[in-house]
């Protein structure tokens, strides 16, 4: 096992395609420990992995996502924050983090939030006397919030993993990121205190009136998403259908800032990154599949709890094999190859599943902005066409309240659990 877990990772430093890296390890423990197993079942186990019902909605979040960066909601919306919140200190630099927050909330892509937010964010910051390296690395940073704040790729496909309510799991992590906004809306303003930068001028509130019906209309995904998933008017997965139609109705009829020919453009490349996603996660569920068959995460289960470990070492343990995972490669394959690990361990030593997905969550949001291969510093490369060492450079001081924020939950797993009371659910929630 060990050979083969060493094969992975040579495979993966190579820059062998994931697909690859995932399929030959996953080949070879076949051979090494199961030669009896039909060879059709490795085909059957890539179907079945993809066949599940809630990852629908996996596509059509991405597809409701291209359709509004496209269009003009981010820049709405970032207009009423700067109407809003600009004049206070360091009000840009909240702006940009309140903003990136609220389009994570409509959007469910870090990636996409950069591409939306980014540059007109980035120019204004600009104009106001910001350093091109600390308004980039605030960018990167607030962008990874979207992956907490619901929808959430990550969350659906661990909640298909392990049978954890996605509505549960979409509720409990708005907690943590608004921590995280709030935090880095406080560097903002201690930063700009120090380094005396300048405020925007403020806002009349005629014109913060009018910012605020410009950008009323795209505060109902998380009203749809959220509320209908909780009054029962939908599940998770047609929740993300309604996102679609409603960001085609947002673009195309209301704001009008699309066309109809756009849309077959837009789907196509939804298309390719849903080939790309479902690609993944088939392979991902042949790994999951063949650790299980061998019993792998029972054996670790044995082994650790014989030492009779504490929730906090187990949680810190998982949280440091999927934060360094989530640096490498693709969260969903971290997810697909860990959780199965992880999972029973956490479970049996009486840790609520919701707070597991959230922490396991919690370290793919980390995992994209971290050095040396998060990939919202990629994406911020490309789009800001500046050198990596140059868009670094800026993303320490974000990285260190993330990792206090995950070090806090860690060890206080409750405050991720507080959406029980405040909603009043039960403990195994709704």
């Amino acid at each position: 096992m060990w050979l083969i877990l060493i094969v992975l990772f040579i495979m993966l430093f190579l820059n062998f395609p994931i697909m690859i890296v995932l399929l030959v390890p996953a080949l070879l423990m076949i051979l090494f420990f199961t030669p009896n197993i039909d060879m059709a079942m490795f085909g059957q186990v890539m179907t079945s992995s993809i066949e599940s019902y809630v990852l629908l909605a996996i596509p059509m979040f991405i597809f409701a996502a291209d359709i509004l960066v496209e269009g003009k909601t981010a820049n709405r919306l970032l207009d009423f924050v700067k109407d809003m919140f600009g004049h206070i200190r360091g009000g840009t630099g909240i702006v940009a983090a309140a903003t990136s927050t609220m389009f994570g909330s409509v959007s469910g892509s870090s990636q996409a939030t950069i591409a939306a937010i980014g540059k007109p964010m980035r120019k204004r910051a600009l104009e106001y006397g910001y350093k091109d390296s600390h308004i980039t690395g605030l960018i990167i940073n607030s962008a990874g919030i979207a992956i907490l704040i619901p929808p959430s790729i990550v969350m659906i496909y661990y909640g298909m993993l392990t049978g954890t309510s996605v509505g549960d799991l979409f509720i409990a992590g708005i907690i943590p990121g608004l921590i995280i906004f709030l935090s880095f809306s406080l560097w903002e303003f201690f930063i700009a205190i120090k380094k005396d930068i300048p405020v925007e001028p403020k806002a009349s509130w005629r014109q913060r009136w009018y910012s605020f019906k410009n950008a009323i209309l795209t505060f109902g995904f998380p009203i749809l998403i959220l509320g209908g998933i909780y009054t029962g008017m939908f599940s998770p997965t047609e929740a993300a259908a309604f996102s679609v139609l409603y960001a085609a109705l947002l673009e195309l009829i209301i704001f009008r800032s699309i066309k109809i020919k756009d849309i077959y453009r837009i789907a196509i490349s939804t298309g390719t990154v849903t080939s790309i996603v479902f690609i993944l996660l088939a392979v991902g569920g042949v790994f999951s599949w063949i650790i299980s068959y061998l019993r792998v995460p029972q054996i670790l289960t044995e082994t650790v709890l014989s030492s009779n470990p504490s929730q906090l070492e187990i949680l810190f343990i998982m949280s440091l094999f999927f934060l360094v995972s989530c640096m490498f490669v693709d969260s969903l394959v971290a997810i697909a190859i860990l959780t199965p690990i992880f999972f029973p361990i956490a479970v049996t030593a009486g840790i609520h599943p919701v707070a597991i997905g959230i922490l396991i969550t919690m370290q793919a949001t980390l995992g994209t902005v971290t050095p040396p291969f998060g990939v919202n510093i990629f994406t911020a490369c490309a789009i800001f066409k500046k050198p990596y060492l140059e868009v670094v450079k800026g993303v320490i001081p974000y990285i260190i309240i993330f990792v206090v924020i995950n070090i806090l939950l860690i060890c206080f797993p409750e405050i991720i659990m507080i959406y029980q009371n405040i909603l009043g659910l039960s403990e195994g929630g709704s």
